[in-house]
């Protein structure tokens, strides 16, 4: 293995973030705070409790999921579709990196960028709402299954793109709006029958439910389903991710 290569693309990663931290770290916690006020704390004062806990505190795991979404997604898209068009991304090919290492990399910055953004978060969290999760392993676990997942899936639109609008694409029509409807602001148990069963088939459902479920210890569909789910999808992201950096996919002239 590469390290020194490889620690170069994730410092270079890390510093990327930094130089932008007014665009990628401070709008998604701002954000939080003004979803937390409105709906959690002024609006959530007239909903009663969901899963033993205030509607605030059953928000937060949804609010958190919903950044590190947003994050991955965004670091890793956005940083491999610049390298590919500024050219930079034919040095790591030149160089002594094999496909899995630049995967990774990629991958691994993601994932320390919102890792920083959820445990700000969450340290908000608990100064605001008093609350913590009640698995510290479950949480760390869900956090980076999510956020390898949803990197995997930047790095793999970030090959396809032929122009940065195109990045867009995934944002825009499918996170965005599975997100909003995917747990983040309700249990599925209040949903008309017919939507509850259609939320099962949407996959961010699962990222946000096997999350909750590290804050509240309760869930909608019990963690031993979504906690595989979320394996699975984070599995083949990742092999997609690697097959695609490994065939030289629009990397090659």
């Amino acid at each position: 293995m590469n390290l020194i290569g490889l620690w170069t693309l994730v410092k270079r990663e890390m510093k990327r973030s930094f130089q932008i931290i007014n665009q990628v770290i401070w709008p998604p916690i701002i954000s939080t705070l003004l979803y937390v006020f409105v709906f959690g704390l002024a609006l959530g004062s007239r909903i009663k409790g969901i899963q033993g806990v205030s509607y605030a505190q059953f928000l937060l795991p949804g609010l958190v999921m919903m950044q590190v979404i947003d994050g991955a997604y965004g670091e890793s898209s956005s940083s491999i579709f610049q390298a590919r068009f500024t050219y930079a991304i034919q040095e790591m090919l030149i160089a002594p990196m094999s496909a899995g290492e630049i995967v990774f990399g990629y991958v691994f910055g993601s994932v320390l960028r919102t890792f920083l953004i959820a445990n700000v978060i969450m340290v908000l969290g608990l100064v605001l709402l008093h609350t913590v999760p009640a698995s510290w392993g479950l949480y760390v676990l869900v956090l980076l299954l999510v956020a390898v997942l949803f990197a995997a899936l930047g790095i793999i639109f970030g090959l396809m793109a032929e122009k940065y609008d195109n990045i867009a694409v995934l944002t825009t029509f499918a996170i965005t709006p599975l997100v909003f409807v995917g747990g983040v602001f309700t249990s599925i148990h209040l949903l008309p029958p017919v939507v509850a069963h259609l939320s099962l088939l949407n996959p961010i459902f699962y990222t946000i439910d096997a999350f909750r479920y590290s804050y509240t210890g309760q869930s909608d569909v019990g963690l031993a389903v979504s906690l595989p789910v979320v394996a699975a999808l984070t599995a083949a992201a990742y092999a997609i991710a690697y097959a695609m950096v490994r065939a030289g996919y629009k990397l090659r002239a």
